[in-house]
């Protein structure tokens, strides 16, 4: 499943080519996750403002004229990939590709075709009036903080973490406290802190958290950088691959040595996903 990294690479790889850009047609194929809410002929001249991210969404601000009239809010799912097909202003719907076999969403601009790939169809591209409406607070209104972002406080982290009694691992994966930070990511996390990921979230010290938090900040920067973690089939809009995986220290490495102290890295099932760790490096 794309997470926050990669969704964030998507981002960058297409956001400013596509700014400014007028939509001169759209197209919605089978069913996503949810309905469009809105009619594809209802998107036609419709100007792209820009694109941002919110946690795993991104969201593509519109606007008609000068006066915004909503986004679009759109996620991977599971499977799914954006492409952006650049070109020469005016000449989209003259050169766009042909639809794939899995491609349920194209959004046709006078400065390239932006298509949803998803095989498992578990993605969406959800039409709303602003960032307040009901359908964009039911999708974004209980997300955590941005871990990259000066929202991200340590102490605050600490504290919400004290009323927490599941597993560090499970709180992280939640999504509630702090946004983003997936399986991957969240095993890199807890390695580099040096805190087991059956810890009870509520009994790990203050001097422990601000390691976890240090480690998020950098495992998700890093990761970003590197073009986050391409497992099966993620690409960027680009159709560029990510690196990240190749510099796990612990996920998927079960049985082979750990980087620090050779011990063999174990594997365990938290809440049906699989997590890694060192039972050396990493204190309950």
């Amino acid at each position: 499943m794309p997470e926050l990294p990669e969704v964030e690479v998507t981002r960058l790889s297409f956001a400013s080519q596509i700014a400014g850009a007028t939509v001169l047609s759209a197209y919605l194929g089978k069913p996503l996750r949810w309905p469009l809410q809105c009619d594809v002929d209802d998107l036609k001249g419709l100007t792209v403002l820009g694109v941002r991210r919110r946690g795993k969404y991104l969201l593509l601000d519109l606007a008609k004229g000068t006066t915004s009239v909503g986004l679009l809010l759109m996620h991977l799912g599971m499977s799914g990939s954006l492409h952006f097909n650049g070109c020469k202003a005016n000449t989209a719907s003259r050169i766009k590709p042909p639809l794939g076999k899995h491609d349920h969403f194209e959004l046709v601009t006078n400065k390239g075709v932006l298509k949803l790939n998803d095989p498992r169809r578990f993605g969406a591209v959800v039409f709303a009036s602003s960032e307040q409406s009901i359908i964009a607070q039911k999708l974004l209104g209980k997300l955590g903080v941005e871990p990259l972002s000066d929202s991200f406080d340590a102490k605050q982290f600490h504290t919400d973490l004290k009323r927490k009694q599941a597993s560090i691992k499970q709180v992280l994966l939640a999504g509630e406290l702090v946004v983003g930070v997936g399986n991957i990511y969240a095993s890199e996390a807890l390695f580099l802190a040096g805190i087991r990921p059956t810890t009870s979230a509520s009994k790990i010290s203050s001097p422990r958290v601000m390691k976890l938090h240090a480690a998020i900040q950098d495992v998700l920067t890093r990761a970003i950088v590197k073009g986050g973690s391409t497992l099966q089939n993620f690409s960027s809009a680009k159709g560029e691959n990510g690196y990240f995986q190749l510099e796990a220290n612990v996920y998927d490495r079960a049985g082979f040595p750990c980087t620090v102290c050779k011990t063999p890295i174990k594997r365990i099932v938290q809440g049906q996903r699989s997590s890694f760790y060192c039972p050396t490096c990493q204190k309950p």
